[in-house]
């Protein structure tokens, strides 16, 4: 059977890309050109170009063109890459201390010292067991105020949480407005999920509530998901007025908020957080992975009273319950001040890694927050990411570009730098390298 005239355009263009005839970073005609090139109606030229971006050959740019991809690296330029052997990652931030493996070893001992093991070799109750979530909770009451254990929930770990938030409380099809550059972690579940992401416009990553109210006067929008202290992949906290404005507009329309946790830590002296001042429609997110160890997986989501019923049936659809054991190891830190000590710790390391991030790049737009392990490097106009991460990537050096993290067509042209896990003898050399080879691109 004779294939159609698109896929066969799809496949001569695919078979010359991977030939070497069509290299990496080669602009491709417009549509209309090509169309008038190969004498086919536009729409079949449309069609062509479409199946080229689904296998991950070309990406088209928004008022830039579209260019040949390079095959070499992930579609995604850094949600599905991970290091290869001999590559330095700056793709995943992975924080950690030379001490974590003697805590823990500390944490096992006294887990094995304890009394009824036996029943961590059970199923657990699905939000978690009654008093590790009374730990938590009080933990928390410092920064959110006094908090009902019942309406916190014991998930495996932050991404789990909003995968659970995802199937238990939202419908195909429902829109939840983000900022226009979000945690590719959510984009990957609202995608699973059929949710449609609603950009809103904001300033270095604090959503503009004007332009929420625009988007909601517009369509119905079901939630906002936010990271308002320390927003990743920009590093800003968001002031108490602009919450309580964003509060007002959710309220109005009726908006649960999704807020995002991950990175709070970092900053010492928070604005209240959406859980405190509007405890009835918000749902938390919060976990331990990068306060303590990427690999101990465990999380908490804090929920209205009237949500939590669909979260623990999600829960117990996925999981069915957190491991007991590491709950029991990460909630005994908690008591025992090992997580207050490791918060210290990770804001001071990131403090140190971020000020020599500051001194290398010195003189670009570069945004971060002053305690993170990672940054965001906007490009000059008219400079593209995709080159710039191959060549990168021949130096040895493995970085993300924007599109993980953009919720709108038109692509942000950018480097996410997560530095947390490169050893600190090596960084300022990385950043050296990483600062050429954007001033070279630049200057082609």
């Amino acid at each position: 059977m004779m294939k159609a005239r698109y896929i066969r355009l799809a496949d001569m263009l695919s078979t010359a890309i991977q030939q070497g005839k069509l290299a990496p970073g080669t602009k491709l005609p417009t549509h209309r050109a090509f169309a008038e090139q190969f004498s086919v109606a536009l729409a079949t030229a449309t069609r062509a170009y479409g199946e080229l971006e689904r296998r991950g050959m070309i990406v088209g740019e928004a008022g830039r063109g579209t260019f040949v991809r390079d095959l070499g690296l992930p579609p995604t330029l850094g949600v599905r890459q991970t290091a290869s052997d001999g590559l330095i990652d700056l793709v995943f931030n992975m924080p950690g201390d030379a001490g974590d493996a003697d805590m823990l070893r500390v944490g096992l001992r006294r887990l094995a010292a304890a009394g009824d093991l036996e029943a961590m070799l059970r199923y657990q109750p699905h939000g978690g067991r009654a008093h590790e979530r009374r730990i938590i909770a009080e933990s928390l009451a410092p920064i959110h105020g006094p908090i009902d254990p019942e309406r916190l929930l014991i998930t495996s770990g932050g991404q789990h949480g909003l995968a659970t938030i995802a199937l238990g409380l939202f419908r195909r099809g429902d829109r939840i407005a983000t900022d226009t550059l979000t945690y590719p972690g959510f984009k990957s579940i609202a995608a699973l999920q059929g949710l449609d992401l609603v950009p809103v416009e904001g300033r270095h990553g604090v959503m503009d509530p004007d332009d929420l109210e625009r988007q909601c006067r517009a369509r119905k929008v079901r939630a906002v998901y936010l990271m308002p202290t320390v927003h990743n992949p920009l590093g800003s906290v968001m002031d108490k007025a602009t919450r309580l404005h964003l509060i007002e507009v959710a309220r109005a329309h009726d908006l649960l908020l999704i807020e995002d946790a991950a990175y709070a830590f970092l900053e010492p002296d928070p604005p209240a957080s959406f859980i405190a001042l509007a405890p009835e429609r918000t749902v938390h997110v919060g976990g331990f992975s990068k306060s303590l160890a990427t690999g101990l997986r465990l999380g908490y989501l804090i929920a209205p009273e009237t949500q939590t019923d669909r979260l623990l049936e999600a829960i117990r659809a996925t999981t069915w319950n957190a491991p007991a054991l590491i709950s029991g190891l990460v909630t005994g830190w908690v008591e025992d001040g090992t997580l207050a000590n490791s918060e210290v710790t990770r804001r001071r390391d990131g403090a140190e890694r971020q000020q020599l991030c500051q001194t290398v790049f010195a003189g670009t737009s570069i945004l971060s927050h002053r305690n993170a392990g990672f940054a965001w490097l906007p490009l000059e106009k008219g400079v593209r990411a995709e080159p710039i991460v191959t060549r990168l990537k021949d130096h040895g050096i493995s970085v993300s570009g924007a599109e993980p993290f953009s919720t709108v067509v038109a692509v942000p042209q950018a480097l996410r730098l997560a530095f947390g896990g490169v050893p600190k003898n090596q960084l300022e050399e990385v950043f050296q390298i990483v600062r050429r080879t954007v001033e070279g691109a630049t200057m082609l």
